[in-house]
């Protein structure tokens, strides 16, 4: 069966000047901490903490996003392998048009291969017409269209340790690429990752709590496995070519014997991997546009590697995590894989 690339999907124009006054009057009123970052609080919004340079977009989203049943919602929180989930299905819906040699995988920047929809990102350049489309919003704050539409969704979530690791460093080197030089060095960039930790621990996280954002799309997996495919990061480091073959069947374009003799599947396992991903020259050099400021493509790919949490958190760190984390799941069903190392 071959991908269809044709979608429907009704996708917003950019935010007017009318819109952003709304959003920005809404945002003034919500309960705000000052977060991670002094340069930037967090918002608690519909049960949920936001940037408010996202909430903005979250809310256009909400507003004006109009899902179609063909669409393909790769949905995430914050550094828990979007950059990879999106490569993989990007490379799947696009193997019959695209080779190693000829993806737009190596000249353009991932997330700008795949929109990110509360990032009001509405355009995916140089690439084919397929429904397929990101965000980080959490399930309870999806546009009404998407449950509606009964489009698929595709989640992927990750250990809390390493997710939590890889947001600090990843909001630290953002930050200071966003500081003037002449400035640089009178502002705290982010808090200490043991003070970044406690916030952790008590929900306040961008797109946080981690475990409501996790357990929302786990239990809509749940109630709708057909639609929705709630997949961890470990388990497809562990065993990725099952889950690149689970992923083009969830898709509806699933490889065909000939694909799998040809060797397709492997040679779409090494394009998107790590190492590949982070030695291309538009992720080593270029930078990506984020609403108000812009990020180095090289930011979005420091490690990838599981259990990285034990270079950064004692141990006694780990077991708080864990152990919030099976209170906050109990009686879900959902449990986080102990890695090998420990």
């Amino acid at each position: 069966m071959e991908f269809s690339f044709t979608s429907q999907t009704k996708l917003a124009p950019n935010t007017s000047a009318e819109s952003k006054e709304k959003y920005q009057k809404v945002i003034s009123t919500l309960p705000k901490e000052d977060g991670w970052t002094p340069l930037s609080p967090l918002f608690l919004y519909q049960g949920f903490w936001f940037f408010d340079m996202f909430l903005e977009g979250a809310m256009h989203m909400q507003d004006h996003f109009q899902a179609q049943p063909t669409d393909i919602l790769l949905c995430s929180s914050m550094k828990t392998g979007s950059v990879w989930l999106k490569a993989l299905c990007f490379s799947i819906a696009n193997r019959t048009h695209f080779n190693n040699t000829t993806t737009p995988l190596k000249t353009i920047f991932t997330h700008h291969c795949i929109p990110f929809l509360d990032y009001v990102e509405y355009a995916a350049p140089q690439v084919p017409s397929f429904p397929l489309m990101a965000t980080h919003m959490p399930y309870t704050c999806l546009p009404k269209s998407v449950i509606d539409s009964g489009c698929k969704i595709i989640y992927l979530c990750r250990d809390p340790k390493d997710t939590f690791v890889s947001v600090w460093h990843f909001l630290k080197k953002s930050v200071e690429y966003n500081i003037p030089d002449h400035l640089k060095g009178e502002f705290i960039s982010i808090i200490p990752m043991e003070d970044a930790l406690e916030l952790f621990c008590k929900g306040i996280s961008v797109y946080g709590p981690y475990w409501e954002h996790v357990l929302g799309y786990w239990n809509a997996s749940l109630e709708h496995p057909d639609k929705m495919l709630f997949l961890n990061y470990e388990d497809i480091m562990n065993t990725t070519e099952f889950y690149v073959k689970k992923l083009a069947e969830f898709m509806g374009c699933p490889f065909s014997l000939e694909e799998e003799k040809e060797g397709k599947i492997q040679e779409i396992i090494e394009l998107c991997s790590f190492d590949n991903l982070s030695n291309l020259d538009v992720n080593k050099t270029g930078t990506h546009h984020i609403n108000t400021g812009s990020v180095q493509n090289s930011a979005y790919f420091r490690k990838g590697k599981v259990g990285d949490w034990r270079n950064y958190l004692t141990i006694e760190m780990g077991e708080r995590v864990d152990s919030i984390m099976e209170q906050k799941l109990s009686g879900s069903g959902l449990t986080f894989r102990v890695s090998p190392e420990e």
